[in-house]
């Protein structure tokens, strides 16, 4: 498995808005799209080859919001951008890395993408993503 970079740096927030404030005015950084999956709204903004993604739950049931219960907003995850998401799996399967699923499934922008389980990256959870063409 190749990483090709960093994609994105996720932070759960309470508001996106509140947050897009916060990014434009103090560091200048500007919506690129928002979209929203599952019961989790989205917001990316570039940072050169990178991206912050701006994470808010829609409801109580959300994964994001769950966490910023338990743990408060802040980092949710890293996301490392790699070629081939099938691939990725299997070696990381074969190393017996334990993963959040067993296969991938529809992330941002139409990405492929799976979580590691935290216990196997001392407990920061990690996001790969096989970006769909054209992202």
């Amino acid at each position: 498995m190749k990483i090709k970079r960093v994609e994105h740096i996720a932070i759960a927030v309470d508001s996106i808005r509140q947050s897009l404030g916060l990014m434009r005015d103090t560091f200048g950084l500007e919506l690129e799209y928002e979209e929203t999956i599952g019961q989790t709204k989205l917001a990316m903004l570039p940072v050169g080859e990178t991206y912050i993604e701006l994470l808010e739950g829609t409801g109580p049931d959300s994964g994001v919001t769950q966490w910023i219960g338990e743990k408060g907003t802040g980092l949710f995850h890293i996301c490392f951008e790699v070629d081939d998401i099938e691939g990725a799996i299997a070696e990381l399967k074969a190393k017996k890395v334990k993963l959040q699923s067993e296969t991938w499934r529809t992330g941002h922008g139409g990405s492929k993408i799976v979580f590691l389980d935290p216990s196997a990256t001392g407990n920061v959870l990690i996001e790969l993503a096989e970006l769909a063409p054209g992202h």
